[in-house]
């Protein structure tokens, strides 16, 4: 509605986040997108850092822990070591130290959709198959963050954790019941582990 400032950038960042409270996969998710951006463009990975014991800005370095970037920043971290992990749980300000710092071509923003301070120029949404969010409740009363209108705000839509062998008309039926009045393209993932 425009009480709160957002803020844009002159590069590419990307927001990939949900609307549900816990694991719709967000970190896999991640992952991939550093996969099809990580050979052609540098890549900075900022996250709030969930769970971790330190406060602002920290870079994923040689001598980041688990303990000051958290958990997922850190398997990132060690994961992608061509990539820049950062966390700061103001995300405005993590952009601008990361551009002062590493001059990355392309952010992605973990987990930072109800993050209204940055307007990321693509919101990727993730909805969880298994926990539809027409069938769920804001909190306290269910496990979404905000309501189900959020999906309005998306500009990807990704359906996760879906069974391998769905088919045409479950697909047809989850796009119909999101209401995506934006008509954003959805996509649907499965997870495979190894």
């Amino acid at each position: 509605k425009g009480f709160i400032k957002s803020h844009t950038f002159d590069l590419p960042v990307i927001c990939i986040g949900n609307i549900t409270v816990g694991g719709t996969g967000k970190t896999p998710h991640t992952e991939y997108m550093i996969r099809l951006l990580g050979s052609r463009y540098k890549v900075a990975v900022l996250s709030r850092g969930y769970g971790r014991k330190s406060k602002g800005f920290v870079l994923g370095d040689d001598r980041a822990t688990m303990e000051k970037i958290g958990d997922e920043p850190f398997q990132i971290k060690e994961k992608f070591r061509n990539v820049t992990v950062a966390v700061d749980e103001k995300r405005v300000h993590g952009i601008l130290t990361l551009l002062e710092k590493d001059r990355p071509q392309v952010i992605l923003l973990d987990d930072a959709y109800q993050h209204r301070y940055v307007k990321a120029g693509l919101n990727i949404l993730l909805v969880d198959f298994n926990r539809p969010i027409w069938k769920d409740s804001v909190l306290p009363f269910g496990r979404l963050r905000e309501t189900a209108k959020g999906v309005e705000r998306a500009d990807i839509i990704v359906v996760t954790k879906c069974p391998r062998d769905i088919d045409k008309e479950s697909i047809e039926k989850f796009k119909h019941q999101l209401k995506n009045s934006k008509n954003a393209p959805v996509f649907f993932s499965t997870m495979q582990y190894g």
